[in-house]
């Protein structure tokens, strides 16, 4: 087993899935790798959340400890020797710190880019807001109002798909990819009672991401997160 580089909690992770034409995915499609299909339908998610006591090789990074992160991701699938393993490619993940990215883009080839961000969490008697901004231009932002009480996430819903990708994938060249595991238990996930998107999609990640400015995703919804571990990655 490869060793833990990264060690943190992700929490109140915000998520807005798009259904989306699998062909505009096909350039960001890593080496070996297939898209991921749920009920024949290819999804794109916008999902934003709180980095929390990130530890990197054990150790806590001065003023690098909790952040706000959003990505665009969508999902894959790579066989490896007849085994099946469901992963997530990132087309852009946003942090507030340049040391962040560089580390990530170093490290895991990923697409990491910098940009002022900001979040709010709030509890009330009868609801939870939780919103994440990032500024590009202009302040995006995606806002979740959902129950206070989290649910277990049911097999073979949507959720569970969403949710259970335990590996990440990125394209290193045309014939590279890079690949790393992820490791947590199974989330709970909040009733969405309603939610805003403010994104400017084009913009921040490339025109062909533009018609998202207008589309209104097929679900929303907000899972609690949890403790993860990031393992040391390796080139396929």
């Amino acid at each position: 087993m490869n060793k833990t580089f990264l060690q943190a909690e992700w929490r109140k992770l915000a998520m807005a899935n798009y259904a989306v034409d699998r062909n505009i995915l096909a350039k960001y499609l890593p080496n070996k790798t297939e898209l991921d299909l749920w009920n024949n339908t290819c999804y794109l998610s916008l999902v934003g959340f709180m980095f929390q006591n990130t530890k990197l090789l054990g150790l806590k990074i001065p003023f690098h400890t909790n952040f706000e992160e959003v990505n665009l991701r969508f999902y894959v699938r790579y066989n490896d020797n007849g085994e099946w393993k469901r992963g997530v490619v990132f087309i852009k993940e946003i942090v507030p710190k340049p040391a962040l990215t560089f580390v990530a883009n170093t490290v895991y080839k990923e697409n990491y880019e910098t940009m002022p961000m900001k979040h709010v969490w709030e509890t009330a008697a009868s609801n939870l807001k939780v919103e994440y901004q990032w500024k590009k231009k202009r302040w995006n932002g995606f806002k979740i109002i959902a129950e206070t009480n989290s649910t277990s996430i049911a097999p073979d819903s949507e959720e569970e798909f969403i949710t259970e990708h335990y590996w990440g994938y990125a394209k290193v060249g045309d014939e590279k990819t890079s690949e790393y595991g992820v490791e947590h238990p199974r989330w709970e996930v909040y009733k969405t009672i309603d939610y805003s998107i403010d994104v400017d999609f084009g913009y921040v990640y490339g025109n062909e991401f533009d018609f998202l400015s207008h589309e209104k995703p097929k679900s929303v919804f907000l899972a609690e997160g949890s403790e993860i571990k990031v393992k040391a990655g390796r080139v396929l």
